[in-house]
């Protein structure tokens, strides 16, 4: 072992101290200077290669002075040579300018704007040492997405979940989002999320990226919370010359008859000899909108038959305003020294009403009356001010600041740092509630078509609702994260002649997170009246799922947000702790990590990635626990440390230029959600529920296999295909048990009281450790210009589609009585993921079609099969269109939701509907400039 310790001080030491020198430069496009990253730089002389960054820089360390001949390959461009000389008193970086290839009969640019997005996407994944998958801000912009989550459903191997018709949570590989993380600039972004880590990714509009980077699998120097992948969005680099852009659209969403209003702007130069660049990017979207729902909760009868126990009815009116900004700069200090700053704001604000009829605790009372329960008429929205304009305001805002640098510290020793401060926040201020009821009332019930379940509802008569409840709550939910991190590289290798890189490094991750809701209701001090005798709407029979379902009469918005409930002679207020306290947790988090990287050239084809990753985590939660519903009994404290050692290994094999091989085995984990963690209990007799946190959660560990094989093609394309394998040690589920009672109790709390009586059986949920899963799937990915086809206009096509399968098998999940449940999958593993789109262009016009397909998959795990919810297939079909009017002008058209797919959830069978919400197809025309 000293021998070993000897031979590598010897290397590390002669490899820092040689007098050598370096080589550094920049590759751009002939046409337009744009930066081209993921090139491929060759030397003949003493087998150097090296892969162009994402800002198209590129540099040889530990180059011996003289004359050299450089290559460069990149997709879609001609091959480039030339000689370079290289001293160290002249080591002036090169600049190196690609053509784009041609069609040599028809001397036509292969590479339109469509193949460019492209492009630049494939050198970039080709030349990645690990499995991943890069969307260029071109490819974005050439499919009619608005924001990253609706980009990122085009990518192989992810599916996402919508929200009021936008792509917001993100699956990858079958695996749900708390088992994935998301980063800006390699800096994570905190979620604005009250319970879980949640990114939501329709918080950031697309334009304001340059590239989005999926790594499906990790080298030891990246975060290891990814189980599924990390998604790192990269924000624009500053140009190498002038940039100017502008992009003005408006739109039309049918299902409000409503407006959407977009704008965007990027300005960037460089200043100082170039030594200087900054370029500034900001967006604002302004959206009118809106969703009709159906939502149903089933129960068995006596005989085994289903029915239905709860109906909701909901009318969504929604105003939703992004807002984002960005700066960038960069300082070349000299050729070995460079500072970056990056800074961006991103700010949402969802304004909402919510019309909403319930049907609720309906039970069978006789053959004559069949079925009897209540009727509430529920108006959701705000108080009357400039802010929340009489709705409902959701305002999240997430900002990140950073600060790197890159040191050349010798001819063979580099070193870069980064310190980061992000922060994320959820506000809903003066949310307001106000709900009529009709109680004990025969309701019917049409089951003919369990996916349409209706309430057969004859009570017109608004006189006789009686007010049931306002109230107003004010939540608040934040995250920061303060961020520092240090690596070290040095060439180091042990086969003569080939290429050999060691690194080392260190990351420190701080985070506090913090729930502070309240929650009031309020009484009238007189008569209230009945619905009817206070200003209502009431709705057309237009909703979506059919006229039947028309949700008739409501409390009017204005009149609820004009409530004067601080009037202490018009109302009595009461904090309600069973609303809020249980709620309320604060987390900290101290990650202290280390890493050690060895990249081995075995031969001109053959490359090794082996190293090893140490994270150190150290938890501090407190959270609340309430007895009898409104007492605090206490603040809980729990506290808590562990490590993780998480080795890797991963090789890539050039069978060509274009067709490479990859395999890796590699390990990472999946923390915990916050609220899980939070040691709270909630008691509830009125409900006869109880709800608890689990401080005594494992984190998720896994060890992930995947291969893969690629072939590119040089006119821009791309064929893969692969198989991964992922084992979940400690995976984490939610448990529900409809059979708690005072004896399951004593022994999962035996040191707090014990709420339940005895003989009373009650609902209970918490957060639990499975035993493993399994999850086992494949990948095959096509796209590429069709230009070998005969003919002018049949060249102009282009194929892009991706397909991914994934199964899993869970073990450990026990159902209320302690007994394992069989059958089961991970939730949110979707088994069937498809994308395809056909495109065309010319050197004036291109255009797309688009479609997304996903399959039904389980969601939530419940007491049992029956409970148990599921996640319902969708396809969607978007279209787009562009016209260059001039060279800097472009008029451009949208349309999303083309087959006005619903958001559905069923319950245990397919044909049980639980939850049903349309949004309708959204269009939109616009024109961009860019100089």
């Amino acid at each position: 072992m000293k021998h070993y310790l000897l031979i590598l001080l010897l290397l590390i030491s002669s490899s820092l101290f040689a007098q050598n020198t370096i080589l550094k430069g920049k590759i751009l496009d002939g046409s337009d200077k744009f930066s081209l990253p993921g090139a491929t730089l060759k030397i003949d002389e003493g087998n150097r290669y090296t892969i162009s960054d994402a800002t198209g820089n590129f540099e040889f360390l530990n180059i011996p002075e003289g004359t050299y001949t450089l290559h460069v390959d990149y997709l879609g461009y001609s091959h480039y040579t030339q000689k370079v000389t290289v001293s160290r008193s002249n080591n002036r970086p090169v600049e190196i300018i690609l053509s784009p290839a041609s069609n040599d009969l028809e001397e036509v640019q292969v590479i339109g704007d469509i193949a460019k997005g492209q492009a630049k996407a494939l050198n970039q994944q080709r030349n990645n040492s690990n499995i991943s998958n890069i969307i260029s801000s071109d490819q974005v912009g050439r499919f009619p997405d608005q924001n990253i989550g609706d980009a990122l459903k085009r990518v192989p191997g992810i599916t996402m979940q919508n929200d009021q018709g936008e792509a917001r949570n993100i699956i990858i590989r079958g695996l749900s989002p708390e088992l994935n993380s998301v980063s800006l600039n390699g800096d994570r972004i905190p979620s604005a999320e009250g319970d879980n880590r949640n990114v939501q990714m329709d918080l950031i509009p697309s334009e304001m990226i340059s590239s989005i980077e999926v790594n499906k699998t990790l080298t030891p120097d990246m975060d290891a919370d990814a189980i599924g992948g990390s998604v790192n969005l990269v924000t624009r680099a500053t140009p190498n010359q002038q940039r100017i852009s502008a992009t003005l659209s408006g739109g039309y969403a049918p299902i409000r008859g409503k407006g959407l209003y977009n704008g965007a702007f990027i300005y960037g130069n460089r200043f100082a000899e170039n030594k200087i660049g900054l370029v500034l990017s900001g967006t604002i979207q302004s959206q009118n909108f809106g969703s009709d729902n159906i939502e149903a909760v089933w129960k068995r009868n006596d005989d085994g038959s289903a029915f239905v126990e709860e109906m909701d009815i909901r009318k969504y009116d929604v105003q939703r305003i992004r807002r984002s900004f960005s700066l960038s700069t960069d300082y070349e200090i000299n050729l070995r020294n460079r500072l970056e700053f990056n800074a961006i704001y991103n700010w949402r604000d969802d304004r909402e009403n919510r019309y909403r009829l319930r049907y609720t605790d309906l039970e069978w009372d006789d053959a004559e009356n069949g079925y009897v329960g209540s009727i509430r008429r529920q108006t959701k929205g705000g108080i009357d001010n400039s802010t929340n304009n009489n709705t409902r305001l959701e305002r999240q805002e997430v900002y990140n600041f950073s600060l790197k640098g890159e040191h050349l510290l010798s001819s063979k020793f580099d070193m870069d740092w980064a310190a980061s401060y992000s922060k994320a926040s959820e506000k809903r201020p003066n949310e307001r509630y106000i709900e009529y009821e009709q109680e004990d009332v025969v309701l019917g019930q049409n089951l003919s078509n369990t996916h349409l379940p209706l309430i057969l509802d004859n009570y017109t008569n608004y006189a006789d609702f009686e007010l049931r409840e306002i109230s107003e709550n004010n939540d608040y939910t934040s995250e920061d994260e303060f961020g520092f991190k240090l690596n070290f590289r040095f060439p180091l290798s042990v086969i003569d002649g080939q290429k050999g890189r060691f690194r080392f490094g260190t990351r420190f991750r701080a985070k506090q997170k913090e729930r502070n809701n309240m929650w009031y209701e309020y009484s009238p001090v007189g008569d209230f009246g009945n619905l009817a005798s206070v200003p209502n709407v009431t709705w057309p029979n237009n909703f979506s799922q059919g006229s039947q379902y028309n949700p008739g009469a409501f409390v009017d918005k204005a009149y609820l947000g004009g409530l004067d409930l601080t009037n202490t002679s018009q109302f009595e207020s009461e904090a309600i702790p069973s609303e809020y306290l249980t709620l309320n947790y604060k987390a900290k988090e101290y990650i202290t990590a280390g890493y050690v990287r060895w990249d081995q050239n075995f031969s001109e084809k053959t490359s090794m990635i082996l190293g090893a990753r140490v994270e150190h985590t150290k938890i501090d939660y407190t959270g609340n626990y309430i007895e009898d519903e409104d007492d605090l009994v206490g603040e809980v404290n729990n506290k808590n440390d562990y490590i993780n050692i998480l080795p890797s290994i991963s090789f890539k094999h050039d069978v060509t230029k274009n067709f490479i091989l990859r395999a890796a085995v590699t390990t990472s984990l999946a923390r915990p959600n916050y609220y899980a963690l939070a040691p709270f209990v909630s008691s509830m007799p009125s409900d006869q529920a109880l709800s608890a946190g689990n401080p005594n959660l494992k984190a998720t560990y896994a060890t992930n296999v995947d291969f893969m094989l690629e072939n590119y093609f040089q006119n821009v394309g791309l064929f893969s295909a692969g198989v991964f394998y992922k084992n979940l040690q400690n995976f984490i589920y939610k448990y529900s048990d409809i059979n708690y009672n005072a004896e399951k109790f004593a022994n999962d709390f035996p040191d707090i009281n014990n709420p339940i009586p005895t003989g009373d059986v009650w609902e209970f949920d918490q957060f639990r450790n499975g035993d493993k899963v399994d999850v086992y799937g494949l990948e095959v990915a096509f796209q590429r210009q069709l230009d070998f086809l005969p003919g002018k206009f049949l060249k102009g096509f282009g194929i892009y589609t991706n397909y991914t399968f994934t199964a899993s098998k869970a073990k450990g999940i026990t159902n209320d009585d302690g007994e394992e449940r069989d059958g089961l999958g991970l939730p949110r593993t979707a088994p069937h993921m498809f994308n395809g789109s056909i495109s065309w262009e010319n050197n004036k016009f291109s255009a797309r079609i688009s479609g997304n397909f996903t399959s039904a998959y389980l969601d939530e795990i419940g007491a049992d099969d029956f409970t148990d919810s599921y996640y319902d297939k969708q396809f969607f079909l978007d279209a787009n269109a562009s016209y260059k009017i001039t060279k800097q002008l472009r008029i451009f058209a949208e349309a999303n939701n083309l087959t006005n797919q619903p958001l559905r959830y069923y319950q245990g069978d397919v044909n049980r509907m639980m939850q049903l919400e349309y949004y309708q197809p959204r269009y939109t025309l616009g024109l961009k400039f860019d100089l």
